[in-house]
């Protein structure tokens, strides 16, 4: 693909992740997760907020009540972000298994959260695939992953998509009409030159945009799969993507400088930096959790 890629947030985050964009607001919020920090980009403005939290933050969510619902290492609860920044903790997750965390969560048209839990080690397949009710109970509806990410849901809300990062793999879960899962089914597997699938996304027309860590690109599949096209950056470790601005047409890329030598770190200046790029096909708004 031929579309310049624009450098929008130079700051360098440790573990750039969560885009996501707040219609009402026509802002994006993103996390940094080992920063410990959200951010805030207005677009035109070219402006930056940035906000100091008390644990690694692993996603934010618009509520439909206003607010943000943020999950934490180990907990789920309300985030006010302005004023004054205050977390309100609902529900915590996995306590008897201290070596995972929360990565990565996606909205539903009805409301409900998914969101995936991974062992911060990324050796064990603790983790598990979730969905968090407007009553703030949670149900485990898949387990077995390693490094749990990027849940996106297909436009029609036909297909869940899930990813277990440290296997490669894309998974595709069919979602029944109680809002409940089918079982995972193989989708897309990385050769190990692709580097691994990370945070996704959708577009209107149903294509699977995913993030490659350790593949400098983000690529677009059709529903069926297939690759179409990639988005190429100067960034080796990309992690998660968006569509964003007025008309949902720009496509918000985050990355992470983690892990990368001082000589990777020559290499890569921009590690960790936000980009956007308008792909030319246009996403969906990101849905309002319902609790």
């Amino acid at each position: 693909m031929g579309a310049a890629v624009r450098l929008c947030d130079p700051a360098g985050a440790l573990l750039g992740e969560g885009p996501v964009w707040h219609v009402r607001e026509q802002v994006l919020y993103w996390v940094d997760i080992k920063g410990r920090r959200l951010n805030r980009y207005i677009p035109g403005e070219e402006a930056v907020r940035r906000w100091v939290l008390h644990d690694r933050l692993a996603w934010v969510l618009p509520r439909r009540s206003n607010g943000w619902i943020a999950g934490l290492s180990s907990e789920i609860g309300i985030l006010q972000v302005e004023p004054q920044l205050c977390f309100t903790s609902r529900v915590r997750i996995e306590p008897e298994l201290p070596g995972n965390r929360l990565n990565d969560a996606k909205t539903d048209a009805n409301g409900t959260i998914w969101f995936g839990t991974m062992d911060d080690s990324e050796i064990a397949p603790s983790g598990s695939l979730y969905r968090l009710l407007p009553d703030f109970s949670v149900e485990r509806v898949d387990t077995g992953y390693t490094v749990a990410n990027g849940p996106a849901i297909a436009p029609d809300g036909r297909y869940l998509y899930h990813t277990d990062s440290a296997a490669r793999t894309i998974y595709r879960h069919v979602r029944h009409a109680d809002g409940t899962l089918g079982p995972r089914q193989s989708f897309i597997r990385f050769a190990q030159a692709d580097g691994f699938p990370d945070g996704m996304t959708v577009d209107a027309k149903g294509g699977l945009w995913v993030a490659h860590w350790g593949g400098g690109r983000v690529s677009r599949f059709t529903a069926d799969g297939i690759f179409d096209c990639a988005v190429s950056l100067p960034v080796s470790q990309v992690t998660s993507c968006c569509f964003g601005g007025e008309q949902l047409d720009t496509l918000f890329i985050t990355s992470a400088a983690i892990g990368l030598s001082a000589a990777q770190r020559m290499q890569e200046p921009l590690a960790g930096s936000l980009f956007s790029v308008i792909p030319g096909v246009k996403g969906m708004p990101c849905p309002a959790f319902s609790g």
